[in-house]
């Protein structure tokens, strides 16, 4: 059963601010995701108004560990936050459609451009898509792509599409594969990845993510297979490459990156949980440089919301991914 994140009555002059839990932001303390997303407000406002059940969960109070997963609704009370240094539009920019009716879009994410504003971004993906569709009644974002990783994403067009569809996302019953390039030969037996997960913030506020004991209270089960789809054997400056089919069965934050780097065979182009001094040699290979992370949203599985039919969406590798493995791979 879907749960719902609510707060208490206010004045009616008053303007309750509703959020929507992205794929990205499942599992977070309810704490730390209203702090992230009401920036500008002090951590103590943000306690009080949960101590003072102001925030309420299913009409019942809601304590600062509540965890929300993907689908919530949370509604808060007004808050002030601080002034946008940054009030320029977001540009008018539509992206590469890979399917679209009146229910949905699905489009090609490229990498380096984040799904919506915040955290430092002045504006994301579904902001511009706004902005180039201004007669479009409604948009909004169905679940979250990191935004290094490039491929599939949902737009919801209706209010009743998005809530079928992130009903699926939330209840696992979608299929999420993505293709990653890994350093080394991964062992074609290692098909499963089932380690527990746990976000934590670094001394300068950056968000990480690492693998912790199953018995850790903090701990976040997180599943991932994985399968080989092509191996690249070790050259001159390099141990090889293996790219991999890699479909995740929940849907924690940097879950891949860090399954895959904590097995010891890290995403390459990674920035955060990579090689650094690889990525460093990559990042500088004439003619065949590899600037980006090497990991992109390739299939997505999920029945459309209107029909109920079982719908399979492929985006291939952006160009720049296509080309680094044709250079990298031995003639």
């Amino acid at each position: 059963m879907k749960r719902i994140i609510e707060a208490a009555p206010v004045p009616a002059n008053s303007q309750v601010k509703r959020l929507e839990v992205g794929e990205e932001q499942s599992g977070q303390r309810l704490d730390n995701f209203l702090m992230r997303e009401l920036k500008g407000v002090p951590k103590t406002h943000v306690y009080r108004i949960i101590r003072s059940g102001e925030v309420r969960v299913n009409k019942g109070r809601a304590s600062a560990d509540t965890r929300v997963e993907t689908g919530d609704v949370i509604r808060v009370p007004p808050v002030r936050v601080a002034e946008k240094t940054d009030s320029r539009p977001a540009p008018a920019r539509d992206f590469p459609v890979i399917f679209e009716d009146d229910a949905l879009i699905a489009i090609d994410k490229p990498s380096g451009v984040a799904v919506h504003g915040g955290s430092g971004v002045s504006f994301g993906v579904i902001e511009q898509l706004r902005q180039a569709r201004p007669t479009a009644k409604m948009l909004e974002l169905v679940h979250r792509l990191d935004r290094e990783t490039s491929g599939i994403l949902l737009v919801a067009k209706k209010r009743s599409a998005l809530t079928k569809l992130q009903d699926q996302f939330r209840d696992r019953e979608t299929g999420k594969t993505y293709l990653a390039l890994v350093a080394g030969t991964w062992p074609a037996n290692r098909k499963v990845i089932d380690m527990p997960l746990h976000k934590y913030l670094q001394a300068d506020g950056e968000r990480r993510v690492k693998v912790v004991d199953k018995d850790d209270p903090d701990g976040m089960r997180a599943i991932t297979l994985v399968k080989v789809k092509s191996v690249i054997p070790a050259q001159a400056g390099t141990s090889g490459f293996t790219l991999l089919e890699v479909t995740i069965k929940t849907g924690r934050t940097h879950q891949i990156r860090v399954h895959l780097a904590a097995s010891g065979h890290a995403i390459v182009g990674d920035a955060k949980y990579g090689d650094f001094e690889l990525n460093k040699q990559l990042a500088r290979t004439p003619g065949n440089a590899l600037k980006r992370m090497f990991l992109h949203a390739w299939r997505l599985q999920f029945n459309h919301p209107a029909s109920g039919e079982r719908m399979q969406l492929e985006a291939p590798l952006p160009p720049e991914l296509e080309s680094f493995l044709d250079h990298a791979a031995p003639l």
